[in-house]
């Protein structure tokens, strides 16, 4: 058997993480397959990489895909070196170890349960029906398509109306006049709620029927704008495509919580260490920074 030779980008960027890493992913069945490579008595089976592969996933995408067989062949070939070490060390023995390893037991039990109970039993047909429940009766919020045209001077803007008065058409004034970035696309803004415009533009669109433009200037931090609605309506529901995991989420924690309740009832539990002391008055607590204070969306003023 030829030997994978350890190269720099494996030793660089992936020894640290890997040392590091002993998070596992949910536990799956996996055949054993065929031997990729013999480590002394050993072997190495296709199984093993790819449990490897679900344990190092956020480290592989960094590397291309065509390097992953090798990186992980030779990731694993190191695994199992230093474990035959340790065995014949009589690391397996000690009970530090033994601890550890039914840590590591339960915790890949419980990976397991949740693969077989949780995450295999929330369907794509779960997911259409939680869909259809939610937006059902969905209504938006009232939405307006506009275009405008951003000038630097209220003559200038008082000008650009008595244009469209006499005819001209809205969009090839605001590419020719806007001084704003919407205006090469003819002063487009597309679809916006309240709130998403500062103030005095928005009241001013909104007070508008759609296909009708503003009368009178309306001055912003941004210049002096002209207003023109193309469109009125209500804030469609989103597709299922925008929210399928989020409703594939909160079905997994509903899933979740209900057999953690199912177990929990059946199961006798006593907590019997010592509460913590709780931190001196005016005393940060040891491990959590305080939330950082909320940040408000910029409006939108081009």
């Amino acid at each position: 058997m030829t030997r994978i030779s350890a190269g720099p980008l494996r030793r660089g960027a992936f020894a640290a993480a890997f040392v590091a890493c002993i998070a596992a992913s949910p536990a799956l069945a996996q055949e054993p397959g065929e031997i990729v490579a013999k480590v002394g008595d050993t072997t190495i089976t296709e199984a093993d990489i790819a449990f490897a592969s679900r344990d190092f996933s956020a480290q592989l995408a960094q590397v291309p895909p065509t390097q992953w067989r090798k990186v992980l062949t030779d990731v694993v070939v190191d695994m199992k070196v230093m474990a035959n070490a340790a065995a014949a060390a009589g690391i397996a023995e000690e009970e530090d170890f033994k601890r550890q390893v039914e840590f590591l037991k339960m915790r890949a039990l419980r990976n397991a349960l949740l693969v077989r109970e949780v995450e295999n039993k929330v369907t794509d047909e779960d997911v259409q029906a939680a869909y259809d429940k939610e937006f059902a009766d969905f209504k938006g919020d009232e939405e307006r398509k506009a275009r405008h045209i951003l000038l630097k001077t209220k003559d200038e803007a008082v000008a650009a109306i008595a244009e469209l008065d006499g005819g001209r058409d809205f969009s090839d004034l605001a590419k020719e006049k806007s001084t704003g970035p919407s205006g090469p696309s003819g002063g487009d803004l597309g679809y916006f709620t309240r709130g998403r415009m500062v103030k005095e533009f928005e009241d001013a669109a909104f007070a508008l029927e759609a296909g009708s433009y503003t009368k009178e200037p309306v001055e912003t931090q941004f210049g002096w704008h002209v207003i023109k609605v193309e469109d009125v309506r209500d804030q469609a529901a989103p597709e299922l495509s925008e929210v399928k995991e989020r409703l594939r989420q909160d079905l997994l924690r509903e899933r979740y919580a209900a057999l953690m309740e199912e177990l929990k009832a059946n199961t006798t539990i006593e907590i019997v260490a010592a509460e913590p002391e709780a931190p001196a008055e005016g005393e940060a607590p040891a491990d959590g920074d305080a939330p950082a204070a909320e940040e408000k969306p910029a409006k939108d003023g081009n």
